[in-house]
């Protein structure tokens, strides 16, 4: 992947992500006699051992170096990690990567109990990006059986490069949620990137009572709280892409052309324009459908897209909205938290657009097989979705069944990769979807 560092657009960006002070966390205070856990402060804690590599094939780091670029998925990809030197010899990590859709330096332990440390507890580091114009960061803690909580650092990652080393502190309430089990944590740390870039990190630790100095979004607020989308890899498109939406709305009125169908989603509503755009033209030309979908969205993402023009000055009829795989793919927000955002887009077109219908399509099913974790929570948002239609105003339409087989498996020959539809996946689509909009359009 290719990214280009944001020129005037850098500004609002960087003003627009601007965190929230961290959600305090419900565990009990811990004991004053709970230990710093220095999980690799000069050196790797005592037992642990270091990964590195991609999202598929992680390996540790046994030597001074190591390098992985032979993972069948990524052919162009390039992870390289290293024992770099800070303070003293060997006593930092580095993590180079190239064309990597993720990347990953971790610290991996024997069972650690993390709950002693979690209402005040720190995690800390010190913290050295070499070249970052092309990629971002996340720092992660994993908080039990297939459950990891992240904090995204993209925009103060970037501004950093080239300042030296710098120390970072975040409080572990960042990292929990209720209902999170820390008590035997195999992966207590990992430094995540996208794209390219080169970072070094040294003097990673736990401790009980420490003081925070970064900030991290409340995930009990993220989903409703309009953002840009302000991930490595959507920095070079995402504000041009709405500037080209803008133009598109005022040279449709200008020319006094309407927009009677407005599809608004994720990348599922994008990518209508690279796999079936002659099919969306042949349906639903006829309507002047305006396609905004951006890849990679959130309902924060939608909602600040609202709030900020893309739907003024037009009149459809209908407008078809899909969202909420990403809140829970990227971020595995809980059901409701999901269904918070989308009640709050919802709110925002009725409020804009009020002599518009809206139907409210389920989260499409992803993931091969219905007990894949992440199908599991889009079915658990689609049980939720109804009540926020009234049949009227909104009209909720669950197709997904059209899309899987009678056992709940969910083919790759119209979704290849078990989230997005190909051509054929999106005939499915509008072909389960055209009886209910021809009744709204009418």
């Amino acid at each position: 992947m290719h990214l280009l560092r944001p020129t005037a657009l850098f500004p609002l960006l960087l003003a627009a992500a601007s965190a929230v002070a961290a959600p305090a966390a419900t565990p009990a205070p811990a004991p004053a006699s709970a230990p710093p856990l220095p999980l690799y402060v000069k050196e790797p804690l005592r037992g642990s051992r270091v990964l590195f590599g991609d999202f598929d094939v992680q390996r540790p780091l046994s030597g001074a170096a190591g390098r992985m670029d032979d993972d069948p998925k990524l052919p162009h990809a390039v992870v390289e990690a290293r024992r770099t030197s800070k303070d003293g010899k060997d006593d930092a990590l580095g993590l180079a990567w190239k064309d990597a859709w993720f990347s990953t330096v971790r610290v991996e332990t024997a069972p650690l109990d993390l709950r002693p440390y979690l209402a005040n507890g720190t995690v800390s580091f010190d913290l050295k990006v070499n070249e970052l114009a092309s990629g971002g960061l996340a720092f992660r803690l994993d908080c039990g059986k297939d459950c990891e909580r992240k904090v995204g650092n993209v925009l103060p990652a970037r501004a950093a490069q080239g300042r030296g080393w710098q120390h970072l502190s975040y409080a572990l309430s960042c990292f929990y949620r209720a209902g999170d089990d820390f008590s035997a944590v195999t992966q207590p740390f990992a430094l995540d990137g996208t794209g390219s870039g080169n970072v070094e990190i040294a003097a990673i630790r736990i401790e009980a009572n420490g003081t925070p100095n970064a900030t991290c979004p409340d995930y009990r607020t993220v989903s409703v709280t309009p953002a840009p989308l302000n991930e490595s890899w959507s920095l070079d498109w995402w504000m041009p892409r709405h500037a080209d939406k803008l133009a598109e709305i005022a040279r449709r009125r200008a020319a006094g052309e309407r927009t009677d169908l407005v599809f608004i989603g994720d990348s599922i509503t994008h990518h209508w324009e690279k796999e079936n755009k002659d099919l969306w033209d042949a349906t639903w030309g006829k309507y002047g459908a305006l396609n905004l979908g951006y890849g990679g969205d959130r309902t924060e993402n939608v909602l600040w897209r609202l709030q900020h023009g893309e739907i003024d000055g037009i009149d459809p009829k209908v407008v078809v909205l899909m969202i909420g795989t990403n809140n829970n793919g990227m971020r595995h927000d809980a059901p409701a938290t999901i269904v918070a955002g989308i009640r709050r887009d919802i709110d925002e077109i009725r409020t804009r657009l009020p002599r518009a219908k809206v139907l409210l399509l389920a989260v499409f099913p992803r993931g091969a097989t219905p007990d894949d974790p992440l199908r599991i929570v889009n079915d658990k948002v689609n049980a939720l979705l109804p009540p926020l239609a009234d049949g009227t105003h909104v009209v909720f339409l669950d197709m997904n069944r059209v899309f899987l087989a009678p056992d709940g498996t969910l083919s790759k020959t119209i979704m290849p990769d078990l989230l997005h539809p190909n051509a054929d996946g999106y005939r499915v689509w509008q072909r389960a979807m055209q009886p209910t909009l021809d009744r709204l359009m009418r």
